[in-house]
């Protein structure tokens, strides 16, 4: 006798298709690709599961209560927070950055944008500093050279942006009683020979806040909220793609085990101590390689 597959089947298999055959003509080839993608997924996990009744009502709330932090306070994104710590930004930071070129080398490794960039940072002189405020950081000499990954020649006129956590692991819109605004944030154009220096403090290590959904599903997961200190950097120039990356003190005890997964072997610098320089007891050379857009064998 021969069993249907709706008999063999612990669960209705035409189900997941259905959702996927009633989306309408109007939706974009895009649209309908990933959001099937995502039903299939998603059913595929409640179905491996079985999600109960109660736990989906859990998700439900536990993603209410994401959307109402925002609305409490919008300088907070909670979903953005909750996307990095399972993961998904750092992937999708990989999906979107990798690079077919022709050559052995590859550019800069890109790293999260994270929630604290701001499109406000200020234009400031080359050689300048981004400490506006008291600290008790210790301050870096940060330098470097931008280079065409393709003719090893430096980038005229690239942008470095910059900006950093203080010392106390608190960025300037987390911390408005003690920063001023677009403390430890810069932007920065490179020289005819493609190099770049400014003054920074060296990063310190920093916890997540725990208070929101992110911090309840660190505590189910039992995971640490820790951050290891890093730089952020966003590096762009005409006619390459740019680079959005953070860069990591190799003698930071969290880079092991960074509740993002930013942490790139490329990225992790080494500070070394600076003599002769009255404005710096740290120094930090930093170079970095873009790619070319387009087909980068056209500029061999």
């Amino acid at each position: 006798m021969t069993t249907s597959n709706s008999t063999k089947a612990k669960f209705d298999p035409n189900f997941t298709q259905h959702c996927i055959d009633i989306i309408g003509p109007k939706a974009t080839p895009r649209t309908r690709e990933v959001m099937s993608a995502l039903f299939r997924h998603i059913h595929d996990f409640a179905r491996e599961v079985e999600l109960t009744v109660d736990e989906w009502m859990m998700g439900v709330e536990f993603l209410n209560e994401t959307g109402h932090i925002h609305f409490q306070d919008p300088k907070r994104n909670e979903m953005h927070r909750l996307s990095d710590v399972i993961g998904l930004e750092s992937l999708v930071d990989e999906i979107a950055h990798k690079h077919a070129l022709e050559t052995d080398e590859i550019p800069t490794s890109s790293s999260i944008l994270g929630p604290f960039w701001s499109p406000n940072a200020p234009w400031r002189e080359r050689g300048g500093s981004i400490i506006q405020d008291p600290h008790n950081g210790q301050v870096t000499l940060m330098h470097g050279r931008v280079v065409d990954i393709i003719t090893k020649e430096g980038i005229p006129n690239a942008v470095v942006d910059i900006w950093q956590a203080s010392s106390n692991g608190k960025y300037d819109f987390q911390d408005p009683e003690g920063q001023t605004d677009n403390n430890l944030r810069g932007k920065f154009r490179t020289d005819d020979k493609g190099y770049y220096h400014f003054y920074c403090l060296k990063p310190t290590s920093y916890s997540l806040p725990t208070d929101g959904t992110a911090g309840v599903l660190l505590k189910a997961l039992d995971r640490h909220p820790m951050r290891p200190a890093h730089i952020h950097l966003m590096i762009s120039a005409d006619d390459y793609k740019p680079c959005t990356t953070q860069i990591f003190p190799k003698d930071d005890p969290w880079l092991e085990t960074d509740t993002v997964m930013a942490v790139k072997d490329d990225l992790v610098v080494d500070f070394k101590p600076l003599e002769g320089d009255k404005e710096a007891t740290l120094d930090l050379e930093y170079n970095i390689l873009l790619a070319p857009k387009g087909n980068p064998s056209a500029r061999l």
